[in-house]
């Protein structure tokens, strides 16, 4: 009989038709029904899931009995409890690198788009507004040749970096666990601590992974430091920024300008940011390109192939029981 492979979240059609060519599969749907309760049903007796966006972890996946791989088409895994798949020994395949230069162009947009008040200024024209020569009230702020500080220099953060540097004449500076001379050199970014970082930014990227020590890594304290003209972007995952302290620094404009993709809450249909004009807000789609999106599914196929064929993934999170 042929494997069993659970899709939990919505694919690429044409992975999912290659998926349906080699393997027993089964789609899981919210209209069928509790979809925690329809994962508990059939990993019972699957060999491999792939998908995104759903918190797998022991209360949905502990009728597993031969599940070998979950193969993610994300390079965030913070979804996954990672310590009871290892307990388990079930492989965890994620899709890095090929959306580095596409979400790094999301990071630049936001940039872009907060610092020259694009969306409130659009909203402002369509409404009949601009009766007369456009006003202090409507001016944004310079990029060309300002401070752009990255927080998380990886592949992404160095991204938004050469961006800014090549791009926009930028200077760089950059906050990491350690310094990243290989990629800092080329770009000529300095590395600061947190605090001097955020003192002397005009632009704050926040491109960190979400782990124990970035959780909650700006607050308060952390917005307080930032220029009064200064623009954070997060690009990261919601929870590095405390949303309510940033809510707060938005509406007394203690900084100029938020640039978000992600928050601690997903999907977010209602928020205090949906009512304040300094905040550009988009909805989790960093990697949101058609093409980038079919490079992400191609992978995580590849990976749960890989794994389904007793090999090793490239592209393995937790490769310790290997």
């Amino acid at each position: 009989m042929s494997k069993k492979v659970v899709v939990f979240s919505q694919i690429d059609q044409d992975v999912l038709a290659r998926l349906k060519a080699q393997y027993q599969v089964v789609e899981l749907n919210p209209k069928n029904g509790d979809i925690n309760e329809q994962i508990r049903i059939e990993v019972a007796n699957a060999d491999a899931m792939i998908g995104a966006g759903r918190l797998l972890n022991e209360s949905n996946l502990s009728t597993a009995k031969q599940l070998k791989i979950i193969s993610t088409v994300s390079v965030g895994y913070d979804n996954y409890d990672l310590d009871y798949l290892n307990q388990q020994k079930i492989w965890l395949s994620n899709t890095p690198h090929v959306l580095t230069e596409t979400t790094a162009d999301l990071a630049f947009t936001l940039l872009v788009s907060a610092a020259r008040k694009v969306p409130s200024l659009d909203l402002w024209t369509k409404q009949g507004n601009w009766k007369r020569t456009a006003g202090i009230e409507q001016f944004g702020q310079d990029i060309f040749g300002k401070t752009l500080g990255i927080i998380g220099l990886g592949n992404i953060g160095a991204a938004v970096a050469r961006r800014g540097f090549y791009g926009f004449n930028m200077n760089v500076l950059y906050h990491n666990r350690r310094e990243k001379l290989e990629m800092a050199q080329p770009l000529s970014a300095q590395y600061r601590s947190l605090e001097d970082l955020l003192g002397q930014s005009d632009f704050v990227v926040v491109a960190v992974d979400l782990n124990a020590e970035s959780k909650s890594l700006i607050g308060a304290d952390e917005l307080n430091l930032m220029q009064p003209h200064a623009v954070l972007v997060n690009i990261a995952r919601g929870s590095v920024v405390d949303e309510q302290a940033l809510i707060e620094a938005l509406k007394s404009r203690k900084i100029f300008a938020a640039g978000l993709d992600v928050y601690q809450q997903e999907p977010l249909s209602e928020s205090e940011l949906f009512k304040l004009d300094n905040v550009v807000t988009m909805p989790h789609v960093g990697s949101g390109t058609v093409a980038t999106r079919k490079k992400m599914a191609e992978l995580a196929y590849k990976n749960l192939v890989t794994a389904l064929n007793d090999q090793i993934p490239q592209y393995l999170v937790n490769p310790d029981f290997v």
